[in-house]
């Protein structure tokens, strides 16, 4: 992927070594700590004690291995900037920014506290991305989802999230959702979720065209990426077993279909996984 030497996003805080309070067993930051537990094989209990437990260390030291990273995730921004502000033109409407939050271990947002084992994620609250960068070596080594096109798509997965906010569409799901079942609730996050794999391909086709910054092995790098973190093989991986009712992310080919998708057709009005019974 050609993205040394491409302009860097001014949306980026670096808290990376900045010490935070410790993690609250109550509210959504709880629940998301016991799912990736689950669905990675940890044990919940240790997972969250070691969450819970204040830092020994006082003033944690940066990794300088991960300076090359938190560069790249600031031109990937960057690009992901220039593609939606250009398609939000588009449609008549003002694209606002987000940042891009990057911290090491844990890191409170206006959602919550969150450990590094939550995974990246987007708070809707302060329109904010968080990234412990260690997160793109689980991909390498736990999920078998290396490459740089791959990461890509992690950032460009979760800006997909803040399209979905500006858009409101996570606040009409989160409406939705609250007068549901928990089996329903979860399908409505699925949905949710391919939507943003789609606007990650969207990304994809139209930063292409601006820039032609892929290389070839870089799509199967995000293909291999979308799968590597379907429900279906995560719960296999993790139990043993498939339980479709408990799937909030959608299978690995799901994940694949809507993510090509919006790459091959670069058309944000084909990707309402709302509207379709074929998700």
């Amino acid at each position: 992927m050609r993205w040394q030497g491409r302009r860097q996003s001014t949306n980026v805080e670096d808290r990376r070594g900045m010490p935070v309070g410790r993690i609250a067993l109550g509210g959504g930051a709880g629940l998301i700590v016991l799912l990736i537990a689950v669905l990675f094989g940890a044990d919940p209990r240790a997972l969250l004690q070691q969450l819970q437990e204040p830092s020994t260390t006082t003033e944690p030291q940066v990794d300088p291995a991960q300076d090359e990273l938190a560069a790249f995730s600031s031109s990937i921004l960057a690009e992901t900037e220039d593609v939606w502000n250009e398609e939000f033109r588009q449609m008549g409407r003002t694209y606002v920014e987000p940042h891009l939050v990057l911290f090491s271990d844990r890191v409170e947002s206006a959602c919550g506290l969150a450990g590094a084992a939550v995974g990246p994620f987007y708070c809707p609250t302060d329109s904010k991305l968080y990234l412990d960068l260690s997160f793109f070596q689980v991909m390498r080594d736990r999920l078998g989802a290396p490459g740089d096109f791959a990461q890509a798509y992690v950032i460009a997965h979760e800006v997909g999230h803040h399209v979905q906010n500006l858009l409101g569409i996570s606040k009409k799901v989160s409406a939705l959702q609250a007068r549901v079942s928990e089996a329903e609730a979860n399908q409505l996050s699925v949905r949710l979720e391919l939507q943003a794999d789609f606007f990650a391909g969207v990304w994809a086709h139209h930063t292409q065209k601006m820039r032609a910054i892929l290389e070839q092995g870089d799509i199967e790098e995000a293909l291999n990426a979308a799968a590597a973190i379907g429900d279906d093989r995560l719960q296999q991986e993790s139990r043993g077993v498939v339980v479709p009712d408990a799937f909030t992310h959608g299978t690995s080919e799901q994940r694949v279909r809507w993510f090509r998708k919006g790459l091959e057709t670069g058309d944000i009005r084909q990707g309402d996984t709302f509207a379709t019974d074929a998700l």
